[in-house]
């Protein structure tokens, strides 16, 4: 049966690719392949700002909502430990081979971390599936069963079956954050990817907020015939399978996307020429699988991820535990989220939109967020923790940079790759770093620590930022100087028109150039 961008090809056989040059046919070629010849063409600027407005339109708030409910699905185990879950389940011991008797909830640590375990075995199976079948077809379907794993949450009785669950559940999660990254590198130019990254990951922030609010609304719950936290998974995970039905009508690339007419979707492929990152293959290829794990950049692009993201390991497992540990109430603790989460949705955005006005400018900014982050470790850390006190509350306020850090990480990471395998892969490899930092985040937490203020969890924050900040620097000098090396090359118009959707990665193709 013809593809959908096989009868879009047929429909407009104007469009249809040259075929003629037979040096080109040993290539897989690209998606775009089959709407646009192998030279560029013109097309209206209207045109191009209508349809970039258009994609804009359907793909940001789809992946904001999507992302949201990865993020709110995690941090809710943070509210819902204040709520009850940790003696309902278990998830805490007194140990008393101490003088005086202490409460251990390393239970609670691999509750936190076992997520990210099951993330790490799911990606690569599901980073590859995503990538052979119909993008609608496995997200819709995977989403909600997330939802539904989400929901017996509320049907756990031990801290046995929160660790199955929690397993399950990051194993069908691990979909969406690699599916997104792919999504925005195959729909928009190098330029544009920063600022579209940083709307769809901004929703940590925003659902930081939301969901504060909502745990804060069931907090108010006095009645019922369930404990409070088993509600917010039952919210949780309703929302989520009523998202994956929606997931069914995404499209596979902009080829056939729906939303655009044959025309714009023209436009949308043609003017992804010049950036030589292609739109979409469906083919697995082994050349590249290689390219990925043998690539300097992206190993640096993945032990940066690995670095920045144990904040968010400790702070969406246990931050509101740790705010109540400066002395504020339960309800207190829920609501200092919202400014941690007003830190983080504002400076990704901020920093994604100065990344699209200014070039070249990502690993400064990069750089420049991470002090905040370690200031605020070390506000943390040593302050006082009396009863209600703010230093600590905003130390805890400004590790919230962490955000645009991670947005950063990620837009650098996807715009300096290229080809359908090697993407998948670096965004597969940014994320089992993703995990990485996550499962170590909780592992910082040595409840018998609390009198010292956990001086594990924030030295070795501290020291994770301080090698975030190395690795930025190294990674921008190979940027600039394999750019710099390849400005020696001639350039011939014609012949980097036609590499453009052969699905080459960026080191086969001698026209692509690296943003910093």
């Amino acid at each position: 049966m013809a593809s959908q961008e096989e009868k879009d090809a047929s429909a407009n056989p104007h469009l249809a690719p040259n075929r003629d040059n037979s040096s080109l046919e040993s290539f897989e070629k690209d998606l775009a392949a089959a709407i646009v010849p192998d030279h560029a063409q013109e097309f209206d600027r209207a045109i191009e700002h209508r349809v970039l407005r258009k994609i804009d339109l359907y793909l940001i708030p789809w992946m904001w909502l999507g992302y949201g409910f990865v993020y709110y699905d995690k941090a809710i185990l943070g509210s819902a430990v204040l709520f009850g879950m940790t003696k309902d389940l278990s998830l805490s011991v007194v140990d008393t081979h101490t003088n005086p008797p202490t409460t251990v909830t390393t239970r609670l640590s691999w509750a936190t971390s076992i997520f990210y375990f099951g993330m790490l075995a799911g990606l690569y199976p599901m980073t590859f599936t995503l990538q052979r079948f119909k993008v609608g077809s496995v997200l819709g379907v995977l989403v909600i069963l997330w939802g539904v794993i989400a929901m017996l949450t509320a049907t756990v009785t031990s801290w046995r079956g929160l660790f199955a669950q929690r397993f399950f559940l990051g194993f069908v999660e691990s979909v969406i954050p690699t599916a997104f990254m792919c999504i925005v590198s195959g729909y928009y130019t190098q330029q544009e990817q920063a600022l579209r990254q940083s709307w769809w990951f901004s929703s940590t922030g925003g659902w930081t907020i939301i969901g504060g609010a909502l745990n804060y609304g069931f907090a108010q719950i006095t009645g019922g015939a369930l404990e409070r936290w088993r509600y917010i998974y039952l919210l949780a995970g309703s929302l989520t399978v009523l998202f994956g039905c929606v997931c069914f009508a995404a499209p596979n690339s902009e080829v056939s996307a729906w939303f655009l007419t044959p025309a714009e979707r023209v436009v949308a492929v043609e003017r992804l020429r010049k950036g030589q990152t292609g739109v979409r293959c469906q083919k697995l290829k082994g050349s590249q699988i290689r390219e990925a794990a043998l690539d300097v950049k992206v190993w640096l692009v993945a032990l940066m991820m690995a670095a920045a993201y144990t904040v968010n390991g400790a702070v969406s497992g246990f931050g509101p535990l740790i705010v109540s540990t400066f002395g504020w109430s339960t309800l207190d603790s829920i609501l200092l989220q919202f400014p941690l989460g007003g830190v983080v949705f504002i400076f990704i955005l901020l920093t994604g939109y100065l990344s699209s006005r200014i070039p070249n400018i990502r690993l400064i900014l990069l750089i420049l967020c991470c002090f905040p982050v370690i200031a605020g470790c070390a506000m943390i850390w040593r302050s006082s923790w009396t009863h209600r006190a703010a230093t600590p509350v905003a130390g805890y306020t400004i590790i919230g940079f962490f955000g645009p850090v991670v947005s950063l990480i990620i837009s650098i990471g996807m715009a300096n790759v290229a080809g359908g395998t090697k993407k998948s892969c670096t965004a597969a490899a940014i994320f089992v770093a993703y995990c990485v930092g996550n499962i170590i985040g909780p592992q910082l937490i040595k409840t018998p620590t609390i009198d010292r203020h956990y001086p594990e969890l924030w030295l070795g924050l501290i020291i994770c930022y301080c090698v975030v900040i190395v690795l930025a620097v190294t990674l921008y000098f190979v940027l600039y100087m394999e750019n710099k090396r390849r400005e020696s090359f001639r350039m011939d118009e014609e012949e980097r028109d036609r590499l453009a959707f052969l699905d080459l990665s960026d080191k086969e193709n001698p026209y692509f150039r690296y943003v910093l």
